[in-house]
Parts: C-alpha cells; structure tokens; sequence
C-alpha cells in the first residue's frame, strides 16, 4: 500500500474527477456544519457585550451622582463621554438618557441586533423593570 502512494506521489497524474467531487462534498458538509454554529456564538458574543457595556456604566453613573458638584445628587449633566473617562470599561457607543428633573437616568448599549437598557435613580422603582438590566431600548422617563 506505502509503495502505491509513494509510485502515485511521484508520476505526473493528477486527481481524478471523482476524488475531486468527494473532497468538495466534504468540505461541504464542514461548512454547513459550522456556520450556523458560528452564527450562534456571535450572537451569544454581541449580546453579552452589550449587556457588559451597560453593567460596567452604573457604577460610573453612580460615581457621577455622588461627586457631581455643579447639580449636587442629580445625574444632571451626566454625558457618556464623561462615564467613559470616568470606567474606561465603558464603550463610547453607551447611550445615556437624563430624566429632566435630573433625579433618574437610563443607559443603553446596542451591539449588532442586541439592546439592553438599565434605569437607575428615582425612577428605577416606578418602571417596569427598572433596577435590571433588560432587553430594549430606554423608556420614557
């Protein structure tokens, strides 16, 4: 059997047609096996990012309420340029929404299909779900 391979190796012929067809129907079925797989881990991977940007952002909300000197306990003035400064864990595609009484904010992040939004402050008991780190966008505050 080695000498067939070594006297096949060594001529000038090349693979037939058929063997051709079977290692591209292998490959095939490579491909259709791990695409979808891949796909999967993505999404798992552009959600949880996501999730993270925003975790990582409450702290630094709260941080800013607490040291905001210019509105004292107010998240008045609180922008995501300054969080991200503030937790260089935090993405600068962080959206941060300030209620207009200042006394409560929402963070959201979007990454590929994924958003998940947080409510925090005075209006976190009064919104579904506020206190958590939810799916969709910010509500109304």
């Amino acid at each position: 059997m080695i000498q067939k391979i070594k006297t096949r190796l060594a001529s000038d012929e090349g693979f037939t047609l058929i063997e051709l067809l079977v290692v591209i129907v292998i490959l095939g079925i490579l491909v259709a096996i791990a695409v979808p797989a891949y796909l999967s881990f993505r999404g798992s991977a552009q959600t949880a990012a996501a999730e993270s940007n925003v975790r990582s952002a409450i702290p630094a909300a709260e941080g800013f309420y607490q040291t905001n000197t210019a509105n004292p306990n107010s998240y008045t003035g609180m922008t995501t340029p300054g969080l991200v400064a503030v937790a260089p864990g935090v993405d600068s595609t962080l959206t941060t929404v300030v209620s207009t009484d200042g006394a409560s904010y929402c963070l959201s992040a979007t990454n590929g299909t994924s958003t998940y939004h947080y409510v925090g402050g005075a209006d976190a008991a009064t919104v579904t779900d506020g206190g958590k780190v939810v799916t969709g966008a910010c509500p109304t505050l």
